[in-house]
């Protein structure tokens, strides 16, 4: 499959999806918001890899939202520019909650999502690697909620998030002054797990991360993400009931005790991928 805004390639179990419009900076126009999800789920629901990668090409991972691509002919009718008028709050609704999807999907996906960062992750770009599950960067990465600086508030997916993963009063700072946070801060605050000298150095750490994570048993590593996302949003003793349910559904002993051998004998483990999602017939 051909797309404009991403190459994807997956080979060891790991779904490598790279950004593929450095010339534009991997700016996001409107093929990247429907192009995203469709990698994502066609990964996830046909168990192509146990773990997504995704990293950008050029000298920065993204410029976030390319606004031109989404602007409109200026209506001259009077009639035509009231109808407008009433419909835009509806329109616009719809055309953020797509946005939203868009990155949801990898917050949703059973499988880990590792985001590699390198230069200015700005605007659309925090919002789509607070989705992911861990974040690398380079020495030369930055993160801006740029939004904030013309007079937008931000609404793909950073606020509900980022306060998840950084300190409430660091964040707002961050957000509230629009400000470039560089890499070696956001390591400190807990945002990105470690710091790369440079963009090989970057990937060569993060896929070995990957490689770590795709040689576990698929289903014990999807349960963790589903149980990490479930505590985030819900109390302890819903946490701990909701993880003891699901083990005593899911839970494979043939997985532990293969898992065990493996490590006893010092070799790879002979797992079972997770299953397709299978389609609703109906």
């Amino acid at each position: 499959m051909v797309y404009t805004c991403f190459n994807v390639d997956i080979s060891n179990n790991i779904a490598h999806i790279t950004l593929s419009r450095p010339d534009k900076r991997n700016s996001m126009i409107t093929e990247f918001w429907n192009e995203l999800p469709e990698i994502i789920q066609d990964i996830d629901r046909n168990a192509r890899a146990r773990v997504i990668v995704i990293s950008s090409s050029g000298p920065h991972f993204t410029s976030g939202l390319d606004v031109s691509s989404f602007s409109q002919t200026e209506i001259t009718d009077p009639a035509a520019r009231m109808t407008a008028r009433l419909r835009a709050g509806a329109d616009f609704y719809g055309f953020v909650k797509n946005m939203q999807d868009s990155f949801s999907c990898l917050e949703n996906c059973r499988i880990p999502v590792l985001a590699a960062i390198q230069g200015g992750c700005i605007g659309g770009g925090v919002d789509l690697i607070t989705a992911c599950d861990i974040r690398y960067a380079t020495q030369d990465a930055f993160i801006t909620v740029f939004e904030t600086n013309i007079g937008m508030t931000a609404d793909v997916g950073t606020f509900p998030r980022i306060t998840k993963l950084i300190a409430d009063g660091v964040a707002r700072e961050l957000v509230y002054t629009g400000r470039r946070m560089l890499a070696e801060e956001a390591q400190k605050v807990g945002l990105f797990n470690q710091v790369f000298e440079d963009h090989t150095a970057m990937m060569a750490g993060v896929m070995s991360v990957a490689q770590e994570i795709a040689s576990k048993a698929p289903l014990a590593v999807m349960g963790c993400k589903r149980m990490m996302n479930y505590s985030r949003d819900h109390t302890v003793s819903d946490s701990l009931d909701y993880i003891a349910i699901w083990n005593a559904g899911m839970l494979q002993r043939e997985e532990i005790s293969e898992a065990m051998t493996a490590n006893a004998e010092k070799r790879p483990g002979n797992f079972v991928d997770l299953p397709p999602i299978k389609n609703v017939i109906g």
